[in-house]
């Protein structure tokens, strides 16, 4: 059994708690939150751009709950941390537990800063330690599904791609008050559009060349983007938009578009179970599978890296600085 502690009891953090508390392999040992009161409140609360499934207030009855990380991991000594605090936290939190001995999943953003990226990287690679970023799109069944017909080329070779992710401005947890922190998040550039832009450079590599405009919204001065990838060698192009400048209670949705020589693809939120295939003469519907299966997939990937004493393969922590460096060139030449 693989012991961890979750960092942080926002909506992510108790994402991950459901997830590890019915995986087999795992063991919740504690959570940390620095407001305690927050366990007990937010196991109430449904707020989120998502469901999750829902877990009772006796399954954390043989938890540990813990205001300070650094005496969890003296009291605890866990194998691992799944750390979801505000992306500001980030660094500070992956590196006490990186340095504690701890295998770390780090919810996404991975850092907004590079520099401090490349060192937390070399902290891993030094105490031999997995350090996972939670791109969790990757294990998302559609998007696997458009993974694999874009590497087997199955309706061809890709022309065009389109992706694009919405949602209201976020006021659940503490995201209210980090719309006093102007910017502090990385806006939704940073923490919503990147699920795409990760996702693009995972299937398509990096763009030779991005043209961007962006809008500010409550969180930052580039809450929403439009973009489009080129790729030179490839004759490639990819568009990538998406925001959360609308109202709170604006639905969340995600979608992708893609043309492929010899067919076209949608998913999108109007029929979410399926990937729709046309051809110039005919329609087919693939079932999509469902998207929340991602996260459960997700966490069991990385308790299994460990259990296997094997470093990820998918959501690599220099892939996830390779997607910040692409985020920063979509606000000024990088």
């Amino acid at each position: 059994m693989i012991k961890i502690v979750v960092v942080g009891f926002g909506f992510m953090g108790k994402t991950h708690t459901g997830n590890i508390l019915k995986n087999p392999n795992a063991q919740l040992v504690a959570i940390v939150d620095k407001n305690t009161e927050n366990i007990q409140k937010n196991l109430k609360d449904e707020s989120g751009n998502f469901s999750t499934d829902s877990f009772g207030e006796e399954e954390l009855l043989k938890v540990n709950i813990y205001a300070d990380f650094a005496e969890c991991l003296e009291a605890e000594k866990p194998d691992a941390c799944v750390i979801a605090v505000h992306t500001n936290l980030h660094v500070e939190m992956a590196k006490l537990a990186l340095e504690s001995g701890c295998h770390v999943f780090l919810e996404k953003p991975f850092t907004l800063d590079i520099k401090e990226g490349e060192k937390l990287i070399d902290l891993a690679r030094a105490k031999n330690r997995i350090l996972m970023i939670g791109h969790v799109v990757r294990f998302m069944p559609a998007y696997q599904t458009l993974k694999s017909w874009i590497d087997t080329e199955e309706f061809g070779k890709l022309e065009f791609l389109s992706l694009a992710r919405f949602s209201g401005v976020p006021a659940w947890g503490q995201w209210k008050d980090k719309q006093k922190d102007f910017g502090s998040s990385g806006g939704a550039l940073f923490d919503l559009v990147i699920h795409d832009i990760d996702f693009a450079q995972w299937v398509c590599g990096v763009p030779d060349e991005i043209s961007a405009s962006c809008l500010p919204g409550k969180l930052s001065n580039h809450d929403y983007v439009s973009a489009l990838w080129s790729y030179s060698k490839k004759n490639l192009h990819v568009k990538i938009e998406g925001g959360n400048t609308f109202h709170t209670a604006y639905p969340f949705q995600a979608s992708f578009s893609a043309r492929f020589e010899n067919a076209s693809v949608l998913y999108y939120p109007k029929d979410p179970e399926n990937i729709i295939v046309t051809t110039d003469t005919e329609t087919t519907l693939i079932p999509a599978g469902d998207a929340n299966n991602g996260f459960s997939e997700e966490l069991d990937y990385f308790v299994s890296c460990i259990a296997k004493n094997k470093q990820p393969e998918k959501c690599t922590p220099q892939s996830a600085l390779e997607s910040i460096k692409i985020c920063h060139r979509h606000v000024k030449p990088f």
